[in-house]
């Protein structure tokens, strides 16, 4: 197999990042991957732009510009399927919005007494990029080929053996074992796809009822309607009691998508961690080889992406490696 200067572990939209920032700064990439990208939790976001379920909140932030940045210029681009979405933001108790929103250029403006459904105490409106991930996920593939990348779908078994200068850890999910981290935890994610039946707005309820979130994206022609957040979660079949009462709480919000037409079901687990873990060691071994870790995303991992793979590529073109 052909020498690369880097290796990067998984195909996620983070590891797909990575491997592009890597390959498109000169370097020669590869990317090994358990799960094709359209089996990775990537695929079953929602997703809008924001730094969500993840820290420290300092780092996020930043990445979480960048991030911003990148995602609202591929807006323009229409095989990226990156929309700029208005919608609200509402919550059964008085809230605020979080801080992050104040990167968004368009601000934020607090709904209005009647703007609110009935029960909710607060509300906000906000334009931010919202992203069609199995369209996204193959836009980064297409782009990280025309960059001469490849992409290696083969079990990963240790990140010590991959034989590269630059190994890059962009598992998820799959860092718990192979690191082993066990600060990571899953967060089970659940989703339902129905035609769009002419809904043009985000929804997202602020609250979270146990496990439950109530949240709706549309995607053109198709409305993400989700969802759960059950820590320690493994399983990765849909299950029909839940995807019931997604629709029956996200049609109580939007009626007309009562017997909207069901496309897919899609389940993913968030790679939860206290903080995202973006930190370099070096490799056992002959040569100077480092191991760079970037996972624990949580429920940022399209937000954060661009900004932790700049950084990553940044360090690695500057020739930065940690002490011995």
């Amino acid at each position: 197999m052909t020498a690369v200067d880097a290796l990067v572990v998984g195909a996620g939209v983070v590891g797909l990042t990575t491997a592009i920032s890597l390959a498109e700064a000169g370097l020669a990439t590869r990317v090994v991957t358990a799960d094709p990208p359209s089996r990775t939790t990537s695929v079953a976001a929602g997703a809008i732009w924001g730094p969500v379920r993840c820290g420290p909140p300092d780092r996020c932030r930043e990445w979480a510009r960048a991030g911003l940045d990148v995602l609202s210029e591929l807006a323009g681009e229409p095989a990226a399927a990156i929309r700029q979405v208005r919608g609200r933001e509402v919550s059964q108790e008085p809230a605020a919005p979080p801080d992050w929103l104040d990167l968004l250029p368009g601000g934020v403006a607090m709904c209005a007494p009647t703007e609110l459904p009935d029960g909710f105490a607060a509300g906000w409106w906000y334009t931010a990029p919202v992203v069609t991930m199995p369209s996204y996920l193959d836009y980064l593939l297409a782009r990280y080929a025309a960059a001469g990348g490849s992409v290696e779908v083969a079990a990963v078994a240790s990140l010590q053996s991959q034989d590269a200068p630059v190994v890059v850890n962009c598992a998820g999910m799959g860092a718990r074992e192979l690191v082993p981290d066990p600060l990571l935890e899953p967060v089970r994610g659940q989703v339902v796809v129905v035609r769009n039946p002419g809904i043009e707005e985000f929804y997202i309820d602020h609250g979270l009822r146990g496990s439950e979130y109530v949240y709706l994206f549309p995607h053109g022609d198709v409305v993400l309607l989700g969802g759960t957040a059950e820590e320690g979660a493994w399983d990765l079949a849909a299950r029909p009691e839940v995807a019931e009462r997604i629709l029956r709480d996200c049609s109580a919000v939007h009626p007309r998508l009562r017997g909207a037409q069901i496309v897919a079901h899609r389940v993913g687990l968030r790679p939860c961690r206290p903080q995202v873990r973006l930190e370099a060691e070096r490799l056992p071994g002959p040569g100077d080889r480092v191991l760079w870790h970037n996972y624990g995303h949580g429920g940022g991992g399209v937000t954060l992406a661009w900004g932790c793979a700049r950084e990553i590529t940044a360090a690695v073109l500057a020739g930065t490696a940690p002490a011995a």
